[in-house]
């Protein structure tokens, strides 16, 4: 290898050690037998684990983040699926303005975002309410899915569609029976995006928390303040767990998708 490439590796390498090295030493805090949060932990035990599934307000808060990113992930799948397929198929000047507006919620910070829609929200009544939750996180969560579903349907020949058409298929027919099926399994992966990305998006939640209904990262939040105990890195190591297993589905799911369009491209 020459210079040049060592140098990469070696920056590639020191930045997946500055992201991984947190999670390292936050993670093993959640077996401490302690009452506080220690490094490196005394002792092994499961019984912040057993605290977190027998408290009723922890549940509350996670079922309630999960609805919110079930929501979220339906949602941003049927809009973005439509917007990507309006992006890839309609007027490149069109395109141009749509691509501007959706890299937005990625270049804005999420402070700045989450404070005007809590304006916004307070004046509309949203504020709080399970449409609100879903509007706020799909527009961060939708940029993710547009391009998963962006790479599949980029790769799509549009003869089949009007082949389809020629054959009788009207535009929707021809999409859903021809196209749809084809890119489903990014559809899909671009959902699973953005349930995780609901799931644990702490800002926006942290302004649009009602007094009641509360999302699992600000019940974290509130937790932190008033009494922190290793229940945090217990919920970590949850939370951890299950991005990995939506990273490895999407991962099947590309697979599958990679596999059937060999299969078509042999045929």
């Amino acid at each position: 290898m020459n210079p040049r490439s060592l140098l990469l590796n070696a920056y590639v390498y020191a930045v997946l050690a500055f992201i991984l090295l947190p999670i390292f030493i936050i993670l093993p805090m959640a077996f401490s037998e302690t009452t506080y949060l220690t490094f490196p932990p005394q002792g092994v035990t499961l019984r912040w684990f057993e605290e977190f599934f027998g408290d009723s307000r922890w549940m509350a808060a996670t079922w309630f983040s999960a609805k919110i990113a079930a929501l979220t992930a339906i949602t941003t799948a049927v809009v973005g699926t439509m917007a990507t397929y309006a992006l890839v198929r309609g007027a490149r000047t069109m395109g141009t303005i749509f691509q501007a507006f959706l890299i937005g919620p990625i270049v804005v910070p999420h402070i700045a975002l989450a404070v005007a829609l809590y304006l916004f929200f307070q004046n509309t009544g949203l504020s709080g309410t399970v449409f609100g939750y879903v509007a706020a996180h799909s527009i961060i969560a939708m940029p993710f899915t547009v391009f998963t579903v962006a790479a599949a349907l980029s790769s799509v020949d549009p003869a089949l569609e009007d082949a389809a058409m020629s054959c009788g298929a009207n535009r929707f027919n021809a999409f859903r029976l021809i196209t749809l099926p084809i890119i489903l399994p990014n559809v899909i992966s671009g959902g699973l995006f953005a349930f995780i990305i609901s799931f644990d998006e702490p800002v926006i939640a942290f302004f649009l928390a009602g007094i009641r209904d509360k999302t699992l990262p600000r019940m974290m939040f509130d937790d932190i303040e008033q009494n922190l105990t290793p229940i945090i890195p217990a919920i970590a190591v949850l939370l951890t767990v299950l991005s990995i297993v939506v990273l490895l589905a999407a991962a099947l799911l590309k697979y599958l998708a990679d596999r059937n369009s060999t299969a078509r491209e042999e045929t």
